[in-house]
């Protein structure tokens, strides 16, 4: 029986490979471009903005500034907390400036919008900053990924501990809009699951510069545990404002529990203004050398320590770097199977994980704020009270609902 020639079955078996395995090393333009957007000048800038496109800048620098033989270009924008503005400057990014990955997004109402436009066209979107815990349920996506705190997480977390501490009664002053009406919802769920009873609710406007008739009501209320469900400006200012009334500390034995407290707003409250508070972060600057080290290098260029969501941005950012190193391409849903598939290893988290609905698996931290007198220095504002495990922290992937989630894993 004569032997087939070699060559053409050679070249046919190629032909085959080549048709049936994606190119390496493709990028779909010059350079890969991460845009970062935010609050860059309302009540969240202090918190995100300049500090959240500083991260992104240290992820970029750190990885080596090219992948794949192509720069890394990064661009920032100002949604101004709307929802209308964020997703149309997505889609001049995504359409027009060949951005590859949208990572921050900040005010859940613009991150659920720009979700609901990713998610369609099968673009890439890391939420580092928003809190909504939507993202990974009902609006969750095959390419969107949710990076650090949540509303379940945050709310669990804190109000299960202040329910055990002889907090069994809450009034919310809650942000009016849809980050800050999650919030309540979650919370208000723990504290009766804890035992606790919800007594009120009052819907203040995001921004507002008077918080005292929001504050009467909860006074009025009596309840053990003014329970605070926004964020940034507007949470310094409610937490200022109660000081000045005397509602915490005062006769009434109440106490104010803030749902979004970060490092950042504990330094410009001072520490006299908000000793004794519990808070729930992901990330605290003093917990490892390789987090001090960050933070130090964090510190020099933005003169503050990074909070959870800047710790968010840079792990993100390079965790995609390594992504798109990793599958040969900067197509989004290649990138979003390696980034589902590569452990996440940097200076603020170890081993991470990603779950199939975009949750990245990692512990949180109950703090509390430490009193003047045991501060050793301007950044030395918390002691750690507990360690909660990603399991004790995050919804169960079986109650989310998010439709494309394995739950088996």
């Amino acid at each position: 029986m004569p032997r087939p020639k070699l060559a053409p079955l050679i070249a046919a078996c190629l032909l085959w490979a080549a048709a049936a395995t994606p190119a390496l090393s493709q990028v779909s333009d010059e350079a890969v471009r991460i845009g970062v957007l935010n609050d860059m000048s309302g009540p969240y800038a202090d918190i995100t903005g300049r500090s959240s496109l500083i991260a992104v800048q240290m992820a970029v620098e750190d990885f080596g500034g090219t992948v794949l033989g192509r720069k890394i270009e990064v661009l920032s924008a100002d949604h101004q907390n709307k929802p209308d503005v964020g997703s149309a400057i997505v889609r001049r990014w995504y359409d027009e400036r060949g951005v590859d990955v949208v990572v921050g997004l900040g005010a859940s109402s613009v991150a659920l919008a720009v979700r609901s436009y990713t998610r369609e066209m099968g673009k890439l979107d890391i939420a580092t900053s928003s809190g909504s815990s939507d993202l990974t349920g009902t609006a969750c996506s095959p390419t969107g990924f949710h990076w650090m705190h949540d509303t379940y997480a945050l709310a669990k977390t804190l109000a299960t501990a202040a329910v055990r501490n002889g907090g069994n009664s809450w009034f919310f002053v809650t942000a009016d809009y849809s980050f800050g009406h999650v919030l309540e919802r979650d919370a208000a769920r723990f504290v009766e699951a804890a035992g606790g009873t919800v007594l009120g609710r009052v819907r203040a406007p995001i921004n507002s510069t008077d918080f005292s008739s929001f504050l009467l009501q909860a006074q009025a209320s009596g309840a053990r545990i003014i329970g605070l469900a926004n964020g940034g400006n507007d949470t310094i200012n409610t937490i200022k404002t109660a000081r000045e009334f005397g509602i915490v500390g005062g006769r009434g034995n109440q106490s104010l529990a803030s749902l979004l407290l970060m490092i950042t707003d504990v330094h410009a409250l001072g520490l006299e203004a908000a000793q004794g508070m519990l808070l729930t972060e992901g990330f605290y600057w003093d917990q490892s050398d390789e987090a001090r080290a960050f933070s130090q290098r964090f510190l020099a260029r933005r003169n503050l320590m990074p909070n959870m969501m800047n710790a968010a941005d840079y792990s993100a950012t390079l965790h995609y770097l390594k992504a798109v190193q990793a599958a040969g391409t900067d197509e989004p849903r290649a990138v979003a199977a390696a980034m589902r598939s590569l452990p996440i290893n940097d200076a603020t988290l170890k081993n991470g994980r990603i779950r199939s609905d975009g949750r990245v698996e990692r512990d949180m931290y109950l703090f509390r704020v430490k009193a003047p007198g045991q501060s050793r220095s301007p950044w030395d504002l918390y002691e750690q009270v507990a360690t909660v495990a990603f399991a004790d922290a995050f919804r169960p992937l079986s109650e989310g609902g998010c439709p494309t989630a394995v739950t088996s894993r």
